[in-house]
């Protein structure tokens, strides 16, 4: 038998979100967020694990031992609000002005969590005893240097052999309307420091120096110009773009003894890192740079086709909605990149972007609900299948 929910769970997702933006989270600081989502999820049923990495604050919470396992991910740190003076109003006092709801977060990302938060409320209380097991995965560590939060999160439940089957990360996905847009898969990130050596000396003698801006240019022009990928199905081309570049002394008569270039490539499935690297230092060696290059790889691209997950939730915009969504890779990295390690399906789907990391960050008032509704329909489409 169904459980009575409460009559004004309509507006349960918007109160819990102006809580949310209440707490000034900063990362990496979580402000008692998640002790605050702990407080709504355990009279449910959920098992609370606090999980503290360094000085980041996580939260994995799971209701059920079955499979399949349903994760609702996400973050609490916001960024800095920038000019206090410039806002409209208190970024960290929620405020309703024609009809959109304002703070920081509002989009990025504390309607998300209040919508997993009351779409679980609302499901158990109406399926309790549901087949399966829903989680939810927290971090206060998404916007900052991302060391201490899902990646650490993420090795712990491996290593317990805990995976999730289905995940949705509630990042804000949406373009023109909420329901428009679901993140399928992101771009990996591989940025390489390039230095070439050369030899410094006077302009006036260039037979006795070596000029590494000289060498190099050939070298960096065809990179630049290079097709790496075409792409395939779900991604765009694989993008090589030159973000630093640095030689000399500052002086007009001085030919500079080394070139320091930084670069980065986002790349899809249709490259791999390892193919990547050969092919930029083929093209190095074949115009003879004299060259050391370090790499740093932040985040391997991820995909997620069409089926199970993205259909479960594609229906669900659809019935709560009425829109017909559509599925993109774009945009830089999350921390899908790290779920998407023990996790086959792992998609992004949350509010409208427009405005997030600026100022008067906002949310459409309608939407917040509206976003419960999605969740909630998408843990009935993959959890009550029969």
């Amino acid at each position: 038998m169904a459980h009575p929910f409460p009559p004004d769970c309509t507006g349960a997702a918007l109160d819990l979100t102006r809580a949310l933006i209440s707490l000034p989270s900063v990362t990496p600081d979580d402000k008692g967020c998640q002790a605050l989502l702990a407080r709504h999820l355990e009279p449910l049923g959920f098992r609370i694990e606090p999980m503290r990495f360094g000085a980041v604050d996580n939260l994995w919470a799971r209701r059920g031992s079955a499979a399949p396992l349903v994760c609702f991910a996400g973050h609490t740190d916001v960024v800095p609000t920038g000019p206090l003076d410039q806002w409209h109003s208190d970024p960290f006092s929620p405020t309703e002005r024609d009809g959109w709801l304002y703070g920081r977060g509002a989009a990025d990302m504390k309607t998300s969590i209040s919508a997993f938060v009351t779409a679980a409320e609302r499901f158990v209380h109406e399926h309790p005893d549901h087949p399966g097991s829903i989680a939810l995965l927290i971090t206060s560590d998404e916007e900052g240097v991302a060391t201490d939060g899902t990646v650490r999160v993420v090795e712990a439940l491996a290593a317990r052999g805990e995976r999730p089957d289905f995940c949705i990360v509630g990042e804000p996905t949406c373009a023109d309307r909420l329901g428009d847009t679901i993140k399928n898969g992101r771009r990996g990130s591989l940025s390489g420091e390039l230095r070439v050596k050369g030899v410094q000396g006077h302009v006036a003698y260039p037979h006795l120096a070596r000029n590494p801006v000289h060498q190099a240019a050939p070298a960096l022009a065809e990179l630049a110009a290079r097709t790496w990928d075409e792409g395939n199905e779900y991604f765009p081309p694989t993008t090589f773009q030159i973000s630093n570049v640095h030689a000399g002394t500052g002086a007009t008569n001085v030919v500079p003894g080394e070139l320091q270039v930084m670069f980065n490539f986002r790349f899809s499935t249709a490259s791999t890192v390892d193919g990547l690297k050969r092919q930029v230092t083929g093209i190095l060696d074949r115009h003879g740079v004299e060259f050391t290059l370090e790499w740093s790889l932040s985040g391997m691209p991820f995909l997620t086709p069409r089926g199970g997950l993205v259909d479960a939730l594609a229906r669900a915009i659809d019935t709560e909605l009425g829109v017909r969504t559509a599925l993109s890779t774009t945009g830089g990295t999350s921390d899908g990149r790290f779920i998407a390690t023990i996790c086959p399906q792992v998609v992004e789907f949350g509010p409208c972007n427009a405005s997030i990391h600026k100022l008067d960050e906002r949310v459409a008032v309608e939407d917040v609900d509206a976003l419960r509704r999605v969740y909630q329909r998408t843990l009935a489409n993959l959890l009550l299948k029969s």
